[in-house]
């Protein structure tokens, strides 16, 4: 099975995976692309920008669309959250971003690739009590993540697989994403 874990920063998608994946042995976990880009030596704004979220979302997609159909993995981030960071980012700059043509095709084939995308909202009370960088950037990414799972406001829906969202305490969202693994 395929699955990706979505959701603004800070809101405890690499916890989750990890847990998971500690749990399930047969499940591969795939870092962000942040931090694989990171590890190849490519040099990421300190700021977050649309240039290096751009570098990211094509990162994901050749992850996601090179990664084994047979094998059992787990996505720390799916192109939603990257078109949802570039939509606010660019936003913010005056402008307005929306994938088209080449990139809307891999973007639309990347996720017919998943047989599951799991959504971490930001709820209230905020269940990271950490203080977590760019507060106002995670916030308007989550709800434009919102925007576009619950409202499809991209019109992809079609093309997602099944999309849950989770809240809870740590150990209910691990319980709930190993149960909706091994019943699907």
């Amino acid at each position: 099975m395929r699955v990706a874990i979505t959701g603004t920063h800070g809101i405890g998608k690499t916890t989750l995976i990890e847990d998971f994946v500690d749990q399930h042995r047969n499940y591969e976990a795939v870092q962000e692309p942040y931090w694989e880009l990171a590890e190849q030596g490519v040099a990421l704004s300190v700021e977050p920008s649309i240039e290096d979220f751009t570098e990211q979302l094509s990162h994901n997609l050749k992850t996601i669309l090179t990664a084994s159909a047979e094998q059992n993995i787990i996505f720390d981030r799916c192109p939603l959250d990257f078109i949802a960071y570039l939509d606010v980012l660019s936003e913010q700059d005056g402008d307005e971003w929306e994938p088209s043509g080449q990139l809307l095709k891999q973007i639309e084939q990347a996720l017919t690739t998943l047989d599951l995308i799991i959504f971490l909202p930001l709820i209230s009370p905020d269940e990271i009590t950490t203080t977590i960088e760019y507060p106002k950037l995670r916030k308007q990414t989550d709800i434009c993540l919102k925007k576009i799972l619950r409202n499809d406001t991209l019109g992809l829906l079609d093309v997602l697989p099944g999309t849950v969202e989770l809240t809870g305490s740590r150990n209910d969202r691990v319980k709930a994403l190993s149960k909706l693994v091994y019943e699907a």
